[in-house]
Protein backbone atom coordinates (compact mmCIF):
# COMPACT_ATOMS: atom_id res chain seq x y z
CA UNK A 1 0.00 0.00 0.00
CA UNK A 2 1.65 3.27 -1.27
CA UNK A 3 0.76 6.33 0.98
CA UNK A 4 0.39 10.72 0.59
CA UNK A 5 0.05 12.97 3.08
CA UNK A 6 -1.29 16.43 3.60
CA UNK A 7 -1.61 19.55 6.06
CA UNK A 8 -3.73 19.71 8.72
CA UNK A 9 -5.25 22.32 10.61
CA UNK A 10 -5.45 21.70 14.29
CA UNK A 11 -8.50 24.33 14.51
CA UNK A 12 -10.88 21.76 12.93
CA UNK A 13 -10.64 19.31 16.09
CA UNK A 14 -13.13 20.60 18.89
CA UNK A 15 -12.88 18.82 22.39
CA UNK A 16 -15.65 16.23 21.55
CA UNK A 17 -14.16 14.34 19.51
CA UNK A 18 -14.69 15.52 15.74
CA UNK A 19 -12.26 16.14 13.45
CA UNK A 20 -12.10 17.39 9.28
CA UNK A 21 -9.50 18.42 7.08
CA UNK A 22 -8.08 17.81 3.63
CA UNK A 23 -7.11 14.19 3.15
CA UNK A 24 -5.73 14.54 -0.24
CA UNK A 25 -5.17 17.95 -2.50
CA UNK A 26 -5.47 17.99 -6.11
CA UNK A 27 -2.58 19.61 -8.19
CA UNK A 28 -0.21 19.86 -5.53
CA UNK A 29 3.39 17.75 -5.74
CA UNK A 30 4.62 16.46 -2.81
CA UNK A 31 8.12 15.59 -1.85
CA UNK A 32 8.13 12.29 -2.92
CA UNK A 33 6.90 13.50 -6.72
CA UNK A 34 3.65 12.14 -6.76
CA UNK A 35 0.71 14.49 -7.97
CA UNK A 36 -3.17 13.70 -7.52
CA UNK A 37 -4.98 14.64 -10.60
CA UNK A 38 -8.90 15.79 -9.89
CA UNK A 39 -10.97 13.22 -10.29
CA UNK A 40 -8.45 10.38 -9.23
CA UNK A 41 -10.21 9.28 -6.51
CA UNK A 42 -14.16 9.86 -7.28
CA UNK A 43 -14.74 6.19 -8.00
CA UNK A 44 -13.08 4.89 -4.66
CA UNK A 45 -15.00 7.06 -2.25
CA UNK A 46 -18.39 6.71 -4.43
CA UNK A 47 -20.19 4.00 -2.43
CA UNK A 48 -17.91 4.42 0.86
CA UNK A 49 -19.70 5.76 4.06
CA UNK A 50 -16.87 5.12 6.57
CA UNK A 51 -12.90 4.93 6.08
CA UNK A 52 -10.70 3.71 8.99
CA UNK A 53 -8.81 6.42 10.86
CA UNK A 54 -5.38 4.81 11.69
CA UNK A 55 -2.11 6.52 13.34
CA UNK A 56 0.54 6.17 10.95
CA UNK A 57 -0.78 3.75 8.58
CA UNK A 58 -0.43 0.89 11.43
CA UNK A 59 -3.20 -1.66 11.50
CA UNK A 60 -2.89 -2.41 15.05
CA UNK A 61 -3.43 1.50 15.89
CA UNK A 62 -7.18 2.71 14.88
CA UNK A 63 -8.07 5.82 16.17
CA UNK A 64 -11.36 6.50 14.86
CA UNK A 65 -13.66 6.46 11.25
CA UNK A 66 -13.99 8.83 8.99
CA UNK A 67 -17.83 8.83 7.99
CA UNK A 68 -17.87 12.08 5.93
CA UNK A 69 -16.43 12.48 2.54
CA UNK A 70 -16.47 15.26 -0.01
CA UNK A 71 -14.63 16.33 -2.92
CA UNK A 72 -13.97 19.99 -3.40
CA UNK A 73 -11.33 22.17 -6.11
CA UNK A 74 -8.74 21.66 -3.90
CA UNK A 75 -8.87 18.01 -3.14
CA UNK A 76 -10.80 15.68 -0.78
CA UNK A 77 -12.65 17.11 2.27
CA UNK A 78 -13.11 14.39 4.80
CA UNK A 79 -14.89 14.69 8.13
CA UNK A 80 -14.62 11.76 11.30
CA UNK A 81 -14.79 11.07 14.65
CA UNK A 82 -11.97 9.89 17.26
CA UNK A 83 -13.11 6.79 19.60
CA UNK A 84 -12.78 8.54 22.78
CA UNK A 85 -13.35 5.38 24.36
CA UNK A 86 -10.01 3.84 23.47
CA UNK A 87 -6.56 4.25 24.25
CA UNK A 88 -5.64 5.19 20.76
CA UNK A 89 -8.08 7.30 19.80
CA UNK A 90 -7.30 9.57 22.74
CA UNK A 91 -3.65 9.84 22.31
CA UNK A 92 -4.53 10.41 18.64
CA UNK A 93 -7.31 13.63 19.33
CA UNK A 94 -4.93 14.64 22.23
CA UNK A 95 -1.89 14.75 19.68
CA UNK A 96 -3.92 16.85 17.14
CA UNK A 97 -5.54 18.78 19.32
CA UNK A 98 -1.48 19.72 20.38
CA UNK A 99 -0.60 20.13 16.83
CA UNK A 100 1.87 17.07 17.82
CA UNK A 101 0.06 15.17 14.96
CA UNK A 102 0.04 17.77 11.54
CA UNK A 103 -1.04 16.18 8.37
CA UNK A 104 -3.42 13.73 6.63
CA UNK A 105 -2.18 10.99 5.05
CA UNK A 106 -4.04 8.83 2.43
CA UNK A 107 -3.07 4.79 2.67
CA UNK A 108 -3.82 3.90 -1.59
CA UNK A 109 -3.34 1.71 -4.28
CA UNK A 110 -2.57 3.08 -7.94
CA UNK A 111 -5.06 2.32 -10.21
CA UNK A 112 -4.07 4.42 -13.05
CA UNK A 113 -0.86 6.94 -13.44
CA UNK A 114 1.14 8.72 -15.96
CA UNK A 115 4.53 9.93 -15.61
CA UNK A 116 5.42 13.85 -16.72
CA UNK A 117 8.92 14.47 -16.80
CA UNK A 118 10.03 13.19 -12.88
CA UNK A 119 6.30 13.93 -11.65
CA UNK A 120 4.03 10.50 -11.27
CA UNK A 121 0.29 11.91 -11.99
CA UNK A 122 -2.49 9.50 -10.34
CA UNK A 123 -5.41 9.56 -12.41
CA UNK A 124 -7.35 6.61 -10.20
CA UNK A 125 -6.46 5.32 -6.60
CA UNK A 126 -8.17 2.96 -4.43
CA UNK A 127 -8.19 4.92 -1.43
CA UNK A 128 -8.06 2.16 1.77
CA UNK A 129 -7.29 4.60 4.99
CA UNK A 130 -6.59 7.61 6.32
CA UNK A 131 -4.27 8.13 8.80
CA UNK A 132 -2.88 10.43 11.50
CA UNK A 133 0.58 11.41 10.68
CA UNK A 134 3.50 13.36 11.94
CA UNK A 135 4.99 15.39 9.34
CA UNK A 136 2.89 15.37 5.83
CA UNK A 137 5.21 15.44 2.95
CA UNK A 138 2.67 17.82 0.84
CA UNK A 139 4.23 20.82 -0.19
CA UNK A 140 1.38 23.06 0.79
CA UNK A 141 2.27 22.47 4.54
CA UNK A 142 5.23 24.33 4.21
CA UNK A 143 3.32 27.49 3.80
CA UNK A 144 0.92 26.69 6.53
CA UNK A 145 4.14 26.28 8.45
CA UNK A 146 5.72 29.47 7.92
CA UNK A 147 2.48 31.69 8.52
CA UNK A 148 2.39 29.59 11.93
CA UNK A 149 5.51 30.41 12.80
CA UNK A 150 4.88 34.53 12.18
CA UNK A 151 1.46 34.53 13.77
CA UNK A 152 3.59 32.92 17.01
CA UNK A 153 6.03 36.04 16.88
CA UNK A 154 8.99 33.82 15.90
CA UNK A 155 11.26 33.05 12.36
CA UNK A 156 11.49 30.18 10.29
CA UNK A 157 14.46 27.89 9.74
CA UNK A 158 16.97 28.48 6.80
CA UNK A 159 14.83 25.37 5.04
CA UNK A 160 11.35 26.45 5.93
CA UNK A 161 12.11 30.02 4.43
CA UNK A 162 13.47 28.12 1.38
CA UNK A 163 10.06 25.65 0.90
CA UNK A 164 8.29 29.06 1.44
CA UNK A 165 10.07 30.69 -1.17
CA UNK A 166 9.39 28.07 -3.84
CA UNK A 167 5.94 27.45 -3.01
CA UNK A 168 3.95 30.88 -1.97
CA UNK A 169 6.63 33.26 -4.06
CA UNK A 170 6.85 30.99 -7.27
CA UNK A 171 10.90 31.14 -6.95
CA UNK A 172 13.11 28.28 -8.48
CA UNK A 173 14.84 25.84 -6.39
CA UNK A 174 18.21 27.90 -7.10
CA UNK A 175 16.81 31.16 -6.26
CA UNK A 176 15.20 30.50 -3.04
CA UNK A 177 18.25 28.69 -1.70
CA UNK A 178 20.30 31.25 -2.61
CA UNK A 179 18.00 34.01 -1.11
CA UNK A 180 17.77 31.76 2.08
CA UNK A 181 21.62 31.62 2.34
CA UNK A 182 21.33 35.43 2.28
CA UNK A 183 18.61 35.67 5.20
CA UNK A 184 20.43 33.04 6.78
CA UNK A 185 21.42 36.10 9.90
CA UNK A 186 17.86 37.01 10.20
CA UNK A 187 16.29 33.66 10.80
CA UNK A 188 15.53 31.00 13.81
CA UNK A 189 18.63 29.83 15.19
CA UNK A 190 20.68 32.70 14.05
CA UNK A 191 20.33 35.32 16.88
CA UNK A 192 22.50 38.17 15.73
CA UNK A 193 20.38 39.30 12.95
CA UNK A 194 17.49 41.67 13.12
CA UNK A 195 14.08 39.95 12.12
CA UNK A 196 11.72 42.52 11.63
CA UNK A 197 12.33 43.60 8.48
CA UNK A 198 12.13 40.16 6.97
CA UNK A 199 9.32 38.97 8.90
CA UNK A 200 7.49 42.06 6.71
CA UNK A 201 8.79 40.88 3.62
CA UNK A 202 7.28 37.33 4.94
CA UNK A 203 4.20 38.36 5.81
CA UNK A 204 3.69 40.30 2.46
CA UNK A 205 4.36 36.63 0.82
CA UNK A 206 1.79 35.02 2.65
Amino acid sequence: MEELDFALDAKSIDDDGNIEGLAVGYGDVDYGGDQVMPGAISASIAQRKTLPMLLYHDQKRPGGVWNAFKETPEGLLVKGRFSMSTRDGKEAHGLAKDGALSGLSMGYKTIRKRMEGKIRQLLEVAVHEISLVTIPMNERTRVFSVKDILAGGKMPTVREFEDFLRDAGGFSKSLATAIASKAAPHLQGEPEGKADELAEFLRGLA
